[in-house]
């Protein structure tokens, strides 16, 4: 009897075992820590990046559930990933590419350990409280993570949160580490800057056809003010994302133009207004789906376009935890002088070398000129 009191004792002195803790998401959630995750639900299939980076050996073996982004919207990224691993895809989709279309019902059935959504995107969000409560009523753990509302603060946090929730310390932390590092690269040239180009960034090029779709303050417009620039439309947007009139946009004379890409080289057809971008695309296409995209009522009538200083950047960087190679190659607009030792391309291929299971070919940015 002695020695289990003692024993009591001892356990009550020492806190709760590692497993049973709680650890902060990023809705600001305390999330209990699985003793094994064994089963993963993904609330957008461009999560196995993120994945990625923590097990390059196997980053889906535990993911049995995914919504159906990452096909429809990144097929080039998404055939990389399953000729790597042919298994994801098979993997059963839970929803499709809106937060309403996720299946609590389908997700529950699969079993999960673990439910990985965003705060902002394609998946659900914070608000599907009901959803919440379903899944943890049925013992599954829901934790948010983000790489596009907060992208500068919240990628590294989470990137430490799925660490600790996969026992995947060591690895969290030597990306954190690396991403640090080529931000405080950012950061050390900008600081030094005496003057800030205003710029205009279109959102998703050739989505469709009414100029002029931009971004507010917060996501895109953040990075773009992280790498040296003035986003023209955080004073004019008042969410996330939304329109510019063109007679604004033709008064207030932008400096800089840089256009979002969405397109693929499988999907020109179909959508022969966007820009083209990401795995598999060369340079030569993708300078002429910029410069057709420039060629366009308002657009083509810059300043900026007709001095040459106009750029297209891959737009799932915004979606990614890679996002720190897009606030380079635009801090190297934006800042030419300041930042011309910068070199994304290394590191893209640097992050993906370590970072990555699959390879990295094609192009993910572009000038006009």
């Amino acid at each position: 009897m002695r020695r289990l009191i003692l024993l009591l004792l001892l356990a009550l002195i020492a806190g709760p075992p590692a497993h049973a803790a709680g650890i902060v998401d990023l809705a600001g959630r305390t999330v209990r820590v699985p003793d094994r995750v064994e089963r993963i639900v993904l609330g957008e299939g461009r999560f196995l990046a993120a994945l990625g980076i923590l097990d390059r050996s196997d980053p889906a073996g535990a993911v049995v559930g995914m919504m159906g982004d990452f096909p429809l919207l990144d097929p080039a990224g998404y055939a990389r990933w399953t000729e790597r691993f042919p298994g994801i895809a098979d993997i059963p989709p839970v929803g499709k590419v809106s937060a309403d279309s996720f299946s609590a019902e389908r997700a529950i059935a699969l079993a999960p350990d673990l439910a990985i959504f965003g705060l902002a995107g394609h998946g659900p969000g914070p608000a599907a409280r009901e959803l919440i409560d379903q899944l943890e009523a049925a013992g599954v753990t829901v934790a948010f993570v983000d790489f596009f509302h907060d992208p500068i603060v919240n990628t590294p946090r989470s990137i430490t949160v799925l660490g600790a929730l996969l026992g995947r310390e060591a690895e969290a932390a030597a990306f954190v580490a690396a991403y640090g590092h080529e931000l405080e690269r950012v950061r050390d040239r900008v600081a030094r800057a005496t003057r800030r180009p205003v710029v205009f960034l279109e959102n998703r090029v050739g989505l469709q056809e009414d100029c002029c779709a931009t971004v507010g303050a917060g996501v895109i417009g953040r990075l773009i003010e992280e790498a040296g620039g003035r986003n023209l439309g955080s004073a004019v947007v008042p969410g996330i994302a939304g329109m510019m009139n063109p007679e604004y946009l033709l008064t207030h004379r932008p400096d800089v133009y840089v256009g979002t890409a969405i397109g693929n080289r499988a999907g020109m057809e179909g959508a022969p207004g966007r820009i083209v971008l990401g795995p598999g695309v060369d340079a030569g296409l993708a300078r002429a789906t910029l410069l057709r995209a420039l060629d366009r009522t308002a657009i083509a009538d810059l300043e900026a376009v007709r001095a040459g200083r106009a750029h297209a950047v891959w737009h799932h960087f915004f979606h990614s935890p890679f996002n720190i190679v897009a606030v380079q190659a635009m801090a190297r607009w934006f800042q030419p002088e300041l930042c011309a030792d910068l070199d994304p391309e290394a590191t893209l291929r640097d992050f993906y070398a370590r970072f990555q299971p699959v390879p990295v070919d094609g192009t993910y940015w572009i000038d006009a000129r």
